[in-house]
């Protein structure tokens, strides 16, 4: 079992990488590109890169340079003389191409390839997902090799995806998946949520405060301005802090108003105002 931290959240994250799939590249032009990859591959806990017939070679300098620390999954990369080599001990392969081509094969989202990339390791089989040049993507002969076909959906006026930005795709999907990671979070620091004692105390400081200062106008209205006063700052899930604050606030106006509706002239003792 291998570990990846997440610097955006101190929790580890830990990966069965038996489970993972293999990342193909067929032919890939400049190592900018592999390193690129690698990149992306490890933000999702993936290492099992296969490179066939790289154009520049291997091992490359400029894939180093463009992994951005990466090196886990470039140490090791491994490399193919053909398709049929690198894939040879795969037990399911999805091959990647954004043109139709005569190929009666199923197609795929990345989302949905992703779930069955779960499926098939779950009973112990393994996966891979090949990827072509960047300029001409796959051939005939190697989409022939697969037995489905990925595909995102994009605008249809513009297509165009570098080579990483291919593999994040899938790669996000395939860590996504059966993630229980909140899709709504509100990280507080060191603060509470606020008592909400303490929110009703708030509201009936600055209500009472609106009503000395004739706010609510008409009368009748009141109740309805009041629940909107509230529901605004409900929506903002206050925390202990921020409600100390919203009291220091309205002390501050207060005092402000007090110290302009006085006079600038020496008070009685002698002093004069600030």
């Amino acid at each position: 079992m291998e570990t990846f931290q997440d610097e955006s959240d101190p929790a580890a994250v830990t990966l069965r990488q038996a489970d993972a799939p293999a990342v193909i590249l067929v032919a890939p032009q400049l190592g900018e590109n592999i390193g690129m990859t690698a990149r992306a591959m490890l933000n999702c806990g993936l290492t099992d890169l296969r490179l066939v017939q790289p154009r520049d070679g291997w091992p490359n300098r400029d894939a180093v340079t463009a992994a951005s620390g990466a090196t886990e999954v470039l140490d090791r990369t491994r490399v193919y003389d053909s398709t049929r080599d690198a894939v040879a001990d795969l037990h399911r392969l999805y091959v990647t191409t954004g043109r139709n081509r005569e190929l009666v094969k199923p197609v795929l989202t990345a989302r949905a390839a992703a779930a069955e990339v779960h499926d098939h390791a779950s009973v112990g089989h393994r996966s891979g997902v090949l990827f072509g040049p960047e300029r001409t993507g796959l051939e005939n002969d190697d989409l022939a090799l697969g037995d489905a076909i990925i595909r995102v959906p994009l605008n249809p006026a513009y297509k165009s995806l570098n080579l990483a930005q291919a593999v994040l795709i899938f790669a996000y999907e395939w860590f996504q998946y059966g993630s229980d990671d909140e899709p709504r979070q509100l990280p507080m620091g060191n603060s509470r949520p606020a008592e909400r004692g303490k929110v009703v105390e708030f509201f009936e400081r600055l209500e009472n405060l609106l009503e000395v200062k004739g706010y609510f106008h008409p009368p009748e209205k009141r109740p309805a301005m009041v629940r909107n006063l509230r529901s605004f700052f409900l929506r903002a899930e206050p925390t202990d802090q921020e409600i100390r604050t919203l009291h220091g606030v309205v002390s501050a106006l207060l005092g402000a108003k007090m110290k302009r509706a006085r006079s600038p002239a020496q008070s009685e003792d002698g002093d004069r105002d600030e």
